[in-house]
């Protein structure tokens, strides 16, 4: 089966060169892991850093693993978290397409190109499936790597059933270089012939990821350190074409904990998960981005990086060998630090469906309670639970009235809403000021500490030993009206 010289020449001279060009080439299987989205958000950074292009390919050859409306959640993750791309699918490209499926035919070409060129030969043994899409095969010698020209024409003329295996050299040893870990060299005895092209037609993942990166330019290849193994028969195709080789990034894994890989069948949170847990997209992307790497020089101590500060602070000297472990805890805290330093506006904006979740009467402003929240919430999630009692005051024992801090207890309460009742009842406006100015001159005239008037104030207000904001905040947003009702049933428990 001759190959047309035409064909490879006109491949040759589509790729774009003279810049960096780097890819996050997701499967369509689901959902975005932690792993990947930190894979695409490092390839995305090192093209920004570079001013080079980015690019993002859709890997669905593995028919069997695909998942309806997986490839919708790639396009919005990557869009919420503002990891645009400059090639794709959607907006093509100088060597589109971007989805592999679409590009089938190309990879039967360069497989066969390789069995003219000894690097690859026709093999015609019964496989199951499962093994043709791993190339997980015995290490033994393979009877079809020996077939003579003839044997295999009479094999394909006969309308035999074949794979496409790389040949490897039985001798020698093959050393590839990696950003991350260096030099590393393996004995050609220890890597298999493994599948470039399955029955089908369709490339494995190991053969179409190599053609792909040689056709779209990629200069930089980020991938998890899993594929280390891999990487020395990556080499050897890149030789065998005689193309230039990428640079190599590898990353080491996300860990649950020392010892245990994050994985979702072990309930570990997707990016979605952690969006529906209450994580702000920015908080999210800054700790992922410091899962592995740390920034150097000047900003070495530095945490808290915008998506454009580090696409200038990244490099790929600044990743590490060790595995990064996730902590929730840790995220949790970038994520408050996120959240107290949003301008009130913004907060509220990502607050109020939130807030609508636990305070539906449409009398009570959204505003008002947002800016209790900011300063007290680590989490989106945590809003609901922390003023439910805006909605309804909950039922309470009048123990709560007893503080000794405040130096309270149910004699004292009880005369503190006996005399805080008809003064808020005479205010003449219902605003912060004059409720604040009517509790603090109270308290002076009764001879106590604030403390001791605002607290039964406060939790007949809300029903609550803990509220995001005091009793003068509440009472002003529950509203004249409701705020001396529950007073009064304060009282009434007295």
């Amino acid at each position: 089966m001759s190959t047309d010289a035409t064909y490879f020449a006109d491949m040759e001279a589509k790729i774009p060169h003279g810049k960096t060009r780097t890819r996050f080439a997701p499967s369509p299987t689901g959902y975005m892991h932690v792993g990947n989205l930190r894979t695409a958000l490092y390839t995305w950074l090192i093209a920004r850093n570079q001013k080079g292009t980015f690019i993002l390919r859709i890997e669905d050859t593995d028919q069997g693993r695909l998942v309806e409306g997986a490839v919708d959640v790639i396009y919005r993750t990557m869009t919420e978290c503002g990891l645009s791309h400059d090639e794709g699918p959607d907006v093509g490209g100088p060597v589109a397409p971007y989805i592999q499926s679409e590009r089938r035919d190309t990879y039967g070409k360069y497989a066969h190109l390789l069995v003219e060129k000894g690097c690859a030969y026709y093999c015609f043994c019964e496989k199951t499936e499962s093994q043709e899409d791993s190339g997980d095969f015995s290490r033994g010698e393979d009877p079809c790597r020996s077939l003579t020209a003839e044997e295999v024409q009479a094999k394909l003329n006969a309308g035999l059933p074949y794979v496409i295996r790389q040949k490897i050299p039985r001798e020698g040893s093959t050393t590839f270089h990696d950003a991350i870990f260096g030099d590393i060299t393996v004995e050609n005895s220890e890597l298999e012939d493994q599948i470039l092209l399955k029955s089908d037609g369709l490339p494995t993942y190991n053969f179409a990821n190599v053609i792909d990166d040689h056709l779209m330019g990629i200069t930089h290849v980020v991938r998890g350190s899993e594929y280390l193994s891999s990487a020395p028969k990556y080499d050897l195709l890149y030789r065998s074409f005689g193309w230039e080789i990428p640079t190599y990034v590898h990353c080491s894994p996300v860990m649950r904990d020392q010892h245990n890989k994050m994985s979702k069948r072990y309930g570990d949170p997707s990016y979605e998960d952690l969006k529906a847990q209450g994580f702000l997209t920015e908080a999210i992307l800054n700790y992922v981005a410091l899962l592995g790497w740390s920034p150097r020089g000047e900003q070495a101590e530095q945490e808290i990086f915008s998506l454009q500060e580090l696409a200038e602070a990244f490099d790929i000297g600044g990743i590490s060998k060790s595995p990064a472990i996730f902590d929730i805890g840790k995220l949790t805290h970038f994520n408050a630090l996120y959240l107290r330093a949003m301008t009130p506006e913004a907060f509220h904006a990502v607050a109020e469906p939130y807030i609508r979740q636990a305070v539906k009467n449409p009398a009570l402003d959204t505003k008002e309670i947002a800016a209790l929240l900011q300063a007290r919430c680590e989490r989106l999630t945590e809003i609901p639970e922390k003023i439910g009692f805006f909605e309804t005051l909950p039922a309470y024992e009048k123990d709560l009235f007893t503080n000794k801090k405040s130096k309270t207890n149910d004699e004292v309460s009880k005369a503190m809403l006996e005399a805080a009742i008809p003064a808020l009842e005479s205010l003449p406006g219902w605003t912060q000021d004059s409720i604040h100015d009517c509790l603090i001159g109270l308290a002076e005239k009764l001879a106590v500490k604030n403390a001791a008037l605002m607290w039964p104030v406060r939790i007949a207000a809300a029903g609550c030993a803990v509220t995001p904001g005091g009793a003068v905040e509440i009472c002003r947003i529950l509203g004249r009206e409701e705020t001396l009702r529950r007073l009064r049933l304060g009282l009434e428990k007295l």
